[in-house]
C-alpha cells in the first residue's frame, strides 16, 4: 500500500467539500452541511485563509482527510491545534490512514511549537474513541462543549 499525506490545493476544493459531507453523513448529521464550494474555498484558500487540509491518498486514491486550525491556550501562553475534521473513508479504514493523519498533525503542531493538539469526537463514536485512546490521546470529560449558532447567535449579537 503507497500512502501519502499531502496538503489540500485549491483545486481540492471539490474533494474536501465531498469528504465533509461523507463525514456528515457517517455522523448523521448530512442535514446540517449548508458549505459550498465557493465558501469553502475562499475559508481554506483565500485572502485569510481560516483552516488547513490534509489529504491522505493511498495509490494516487483520495481515501481521507483532516482540516485544522490553530486556537490558543491562555494557561500555556502558546497556539494550540485544533482538529475539526478526521474522515477515513470506509474501503481505507484498518490500513493506517487515520494514524498516519494524526501523525502528521501531531509533527505540525510540535514544528510550530503548539502547546496542545485537540479535537472533540461524538460520544456514540466508540471506534473512534478507542482508536485516540490507542494512540494516548486523553478525554477531557470535565468539559463540556457549548454552542452559539443561527438565531441564538445572532440574537446574543444584537443585545
Amino acid at each position: 500500500m503507497s500512502l501519502s499525506i499531502r496538503p489540500a490545493a485549491a483545486g481540492d476544493t471539490a474533494l474536501v467539500l465531498q469528504f465533509i459531507r461523507e463525514l456528515a453523513e457517517y455522523e448523521r448529521l448530512l442535514d446540517r452541511v449548508v458549505a459550498t464550494e465557493p465558501v469553502l474555498h475562499e475559508a481554506l484558500f483565500g485572502a485569510v485563509p481560516r483552516a488547513e487540509v490534509l489529504i491522505a491518498e493511498v495509490a494516487g486514491v483520495a481515501a481521507g482527510f483532516a482540516l485544522y486550525f490553530h486556537n490558543f491556550s491562555t494557561f500555556v501562553g502558546r497556539a494550540g491545534l485544533y482538529l475539526e475534521d478526521l474522515f477515513v473513508r470506509p474501503e481505507f479504514r484498518s490500513h493506517g490512514v487515520g494514524k498516519a493523519l494524526l501523525i502528521e498533525l501531531a509533527r505540525t503542531a510540535v514544528a510550530r511549537n503548539c502547546g496542545r493538539f485537540e479535537w472533540a469526537v461524538l460520544d456514540w463514536n466508540q471506534p473512534a474513541i478507542g482508536f485516540y485512546r490507542s494512540l494516548g490521546a486523553v478525554a477531557q470529560d470535565d468539559w463540556t462543549v457549548f454552542r452559539l449558532e443561527g438565531a441564538a447567535l445572532t440574537a446574543l449579537a444584537r443585545r
